[in-house]
């Protein structure tokens, strides 16, 4: 059965009106379009819905059936429609790789609910493949990740640069003496390595860096977050690249744990805002890109704000 919304529209017309003129009227259309329509509607449901008189119409017994249906169908169909519009506005479906959520989610979500108290929220943590696959398919409307995507399709805003730093124990940063202070990432080729484990983009970014590969010795990849990652280093197994945006959480309240700069240029990741190139309404986007710089940066100042010579202090002044 092939009738239409606006069919059952013009019907409901035509039954409060009882006249084509009128209910074409009330509809803004012309009555021998009117008229189309419902021959079309009556063709649909196999038989006369009004008996057409002079001056007016009634409504048939088939007439009578549709009209009590096509009331509650056209109330439905209401009731979906607001549903629709009031999600499209109010709630934001975003993404956001795991090495980041923790940190950026609190402050933004406050920023969020300070803009509009009516805004719902909905989070998905996923690794970036994950993410990525649900941003083409719509499950989600934007994703936070590091660049690059190599994804076709999308627009990408760049939010700020998440530099990496060298965290390792006491002991270990002390073995190092005086290197520490010009160390470079493939400095550490002789070291034992703690990463995430395989599939976050952190990874393949901080062996690249430290020009390592997984096959190589001293490689650990078996953790699943960056604070699993902190406890391990600090416990003395290894060293690991900390990105600033986690460093202070992660690493502040860790007794022997230290972290150092590494010789400029500091190895990073460029993180940022993505959302399909066919999204509508890119106001929504240029507003979230503007929190999420504003909030990264404000976890990050305060770490470029201390000198090399008192990187050992820095996850104490870190807020």
């Amino acid at each position: 059965m092939n009738f239409t919304l606006r069919q059952l529209t013009y019907f409901t017309a035509l039954a409060k009106q009882r006249n084509f003129g009128r209910a074409a009227a009330t509809c803004n259309i012309s009555q021998p379009a009117l008229s189309v329509q419902i021959r079309a509607l009556e063709t649909e449901m196999g038989g006369p819905l009004v008996e057409r008189r002079s001056r007016d119409v009634v409504l048939t017994r088939l007439g009578r059936d549709v009209l009590a249906r096509a009331t509650d169908v056209l109330s439905a169909a209401a009731r979906l429609d607001a549903v629709a519009r009031e999600r499209a506005s109010r709630v934001l479906s975003l993404g956001l790789i795991p090495t980041l959520a923790p940190y950026l989610l609190p402050g933004v979500l406050a920023g969020l609910r300070a803009r509009d108290l009516e805004q719902q929220v909905e989070v998905r943590e996923a690794k970036t493949a994950l993410l990525l696959e649900a941003l083409a398919s719509g499950d989600i409307d934007a994703a936070v990740i590091a660049l690059p995507s190599a994804t076709l399709g999308l627009v990408e805003t760049p939010l700020f640069e998440d530099r990496f730093l060298l965290a390792g124990s006491r002991p270990r940063l002390s073995a190092l003496g005086a290197e520490v202070e010009t160390l470079r990432p493939d400095d550490l080729k002789s070291s034992q390595l703690m990463l995430l484990e395989d599939g976050h983009c952190l990874t393949d970014q901080a062996l690249e860096a430290c020009g390592r590969t997984r096959q190589g010795g001293g490689i650990n990849m078996g953790a699943s977050s960056l604070g699993t990652l902190a406890r391990l280093v600090q416990a003395g197994f290894g060293f690991t690249l900390m990105p600033e945006i986690a460093a202070a959480a992660e690493c502040d309240a860790l007794d022997d744990v230290e972290l150092r700069r590494f010789r400029t240029p500091e190895p990073a990741r460029t993180i940022a805002l993505v959302r399909r190139a066919s999204s509508e309404d890119a106001d929504w986007f240029d507003d979230l890109a503007g929190l999420l710089a504003q909030t990264g940066d404000a976890i990050i100042a305060p770490l470029r704000a201390v000198s090399p010579s008192d990187m050992s202090d820095l996850t104490a002044t870190a807020p």
